[in-house]
């Protein structure tokens, strides 16, 4: 190798490691291949939507042996249309540490308002059964007869979008 494709080499290799550096800490480099469903949604919107989308999926089995596989998609148009104030309330009930717990508690098996009331810091019957109300008047629980809460088939993956979203 001559010296000018040797400071090539070097003047590459040294801007791959500025990049890698300017990234925001914590952010692993994607391995090629890593966007494989950003690529197949760029294809798909291609010719209908070709401003864009924004696709979010899930296939997860839950400590319960429950198992959930979800998909949605909208086009970036119509998302930017849409009245964003009508997903206030269902994100003002996952606004507070309790309802999480609870939300995380009741996917992990805890459904009846007694199996919650026996946890640590979850406070009252009375206080869980107000978060209780809350989470289901937003569509993030239903009652399931009998005491017990669920949360939703259709809601569990986006629940666990938003989450995702919502964590650094």
């Amino acid at each position: 190798m001559d010296l000018e494709e040797r400071v090539n080499e070097l003047e590459r290799r040294l801007a791959e490691l500025e990049r890698r550096a300017a990234a925001p800490a914590g952010q692993a480099e994607p391995a090629a291949g890593d966007f494989w469903a950003l690529e197949a949604l760029k294809a798909r919107l291609a010719e209908v939507a070709p401003e864009g989308g924004v696709l979010f999926t899930g296939s997860v089995t839950l400590p319960t042996e429950e198992h959930y596989e979800w998909q949605y998609g909208q086009p970036l148009e119509a998302l930017l249309d849409r009245d964003w104030s009508l997903a206030a309330d269902a994100l003002a009930a996952l606004g507070h540490p309790v309802r999480m717990r609870l939300l995380r508690e009741i996917l992990a098996g805890h459904r009846t308002a007694g199996e919650l009331a026996e946890l640590p810091d979850l406070g009252t019957t009375g206080q869980i059964y107000h978060h209780l109300r809350q989470l289901s008047a937003a569509g993030w629980l239903t009652s399931a007869g009998r005491g017990r809460w669920v949360v939703p088939p259709v809601r569990v993956v986006p629940l666990l979008v938003v989450l995702t979203a919502a964590c650094p």
